[in-house]
């Protein structure tokens, strides 16, 4: 297993459950939702216990056509130096616009043009943070007519120019293998994963056929699975589980993280 281990995403309501839980390796905190001035002290008793906390930010929006917000970038800079962060994590997406607020994760158009931005976008934020930057898979509702590459493609292609770490989300993967018929383990063959910083693995609900990755149940199967194939083809230095809403107990949480273990040893 890798160096982080297996871990969870801290949030606010299941602070304690969190400390209580046995063999958390690493954490990851919504960057937006803290202030590096004053960390809440669920996260100082982690830090205390040498366990690695990462920020993992939802806004920076470094797929849009507009560079990265300063002061966004500031924010997560101040996070990684509050935390001792190893690195820092955002998502390949686009969340702005013309000054409007999207309210989502959106994919970004897989074109020669949009790269060109996004590289240098990613670039504008490697330079802005004094830790590495990994970038997630977003799981996507639809796809652009004008695209010229694979998810995996325009992935490989970002970290060979620019050097960014990969956050790889299973449950995504899963998510557009129902939504969009896009195979997981296609993704998984043509994706950098030698450059693999670490892995979220998430539940969600079936809506009239489509996979709504809702981070609020127990992980599918089918989702492990995805982990498996990943873990046969590298060894993840970390595995998150994110759980955002609809907690259960801890010893949900703690079966949850053994599914998880055991499909990372079933490789």
């Amino acid at each position: 297993m890798g160096a982080l281990g297996v871990g969870i995403g801290w949030r606010p309501e299941i602070d304690l459950t969190v400390e209580r839980l046995p063999g958390i390796g690493f954490v990851e905190v919504i960057a937006e939702n803290i202030r590096p001035g004053g960390l809440p002290e669920s996260l100082r008793v982690l830090r205390g216990r040498g366990v690695p906390v990462i920020p993992h930010g939802v806004g920076l929006g470094i797929g849009g056509a507009e560079p990265p917000d300063p002061a966004r970038l500031a924010h997560l800079g101040a996070c990684a130096r509050a935390l001792e962060a190893p690195l820092v994590s955002e998502h390949l997406a686009f969340v702005r616009a013309g000054g409007m607020e999207a309210g989502h994760l959106l994919p970004v158009p897989r074109t020669r043009a949009a790269l060109s931005v996004v590289v240098e976008n990613v670039r504008r934020a490697q330079d802005a943070l004094a830790v590495p930057l990994a970038l997630e898979n977003v799981a996507a509702l639809f796809g652009w007519p004008e695209d010229e590459m694979t998810d995996a493609q325009f992935l490989g292609e970002l970290v060979e120019a620019t050097g960014v770490k990969l956050l790889i989300d299973v449950a995504n993967l899963y998510t557009n293998q129902v939504n969009l018929g896009l195979e997981a383990v296609a993704a998984l063959d043509g994706l950098p994963l030698s450059e693999l910083a670490y892995v979220h693995v998430a539940g969600g609900h079936s809506h009239h056929g489509l996979w709504h990755d809702t981070h609020t149940a127990r992980v599918p199967g089918e989702v492990l699975d995805i982990l498996s194939e990943l873990c046969a083809r590298v060894d993840p230095p970390g595995v998150l589980l994110e759980w955002d809403g609809d907690y259960p107990s801890d010893a949900v949480f703690e079966a949850e993280l053994g599914r998880i273990r055991g499909a990372m040893t079933r490789a």
